[in-house]
């Protein structure tokens, strides 16, 4: 029953996900696929995700126990945080944090996590900024 709930649920949230997609603004100067088709795609994709999970429930699902559903809560928390620090801490700092703590979390060691949330900050921002040339939020060191 609990995986019918959370596939009505999904069904609900991909909805809204692409109804709220076909509301974004478009200006007169874009490119001929607009900013309206990645949302919708991801909505479609989350809506039959949930639909197969609606049609197709397991007898009976196993839930975690509560340390982790606790962590999962604590990875939500690590994500928020992660969206409220880049306009302040900017994007390399923040998702050094972020993908350090997240690496940590599925069980690199403590240093090789640090590591690998410092070298996947930097290549993302390589690609994305200084190849792509897109804007990412600047900290207060300018990157």
């Amino acid at each position: 029953m609990s995986d019918r709930i959370m596939g009505g649920v999904g069904l609900l949230l991909a909805a809204f996900f692409i109804w709220q997609a076909t509301l974004i603004q478009e200006s007169f100067i874009s490119d001929p696929v607009g900013p309206k088709i990645f949302p919708i795609i991801i909505g479609g994709l989350v809506g039959l995700s949930s639909l197969a999970i609606f049609l197709k429930p397991d007898d009976e699902p196993e839930w975690p126990d509560f340390s982790r559903l606790f962590e999962v809560g604590l990875t939500v928390a690590v994500m928020v945080a992660y969206a409220y620090a880049l306009p302040s801490a900017g994007f390399v700092v923040s998702t050094a944090v972020a993908a350090g703590y997240l690496s940590w979390r599925l069980g690199t060691p403590p240093v090789k996590a640090a590591v690998a949330g410092a070298v996947i900050a930097i290549g993302i921002y390589v690609v994305f900024h200084l190849i792509l040339g897109l804007s990412l939020a600047r900290g207060p060191w300018g990157f």
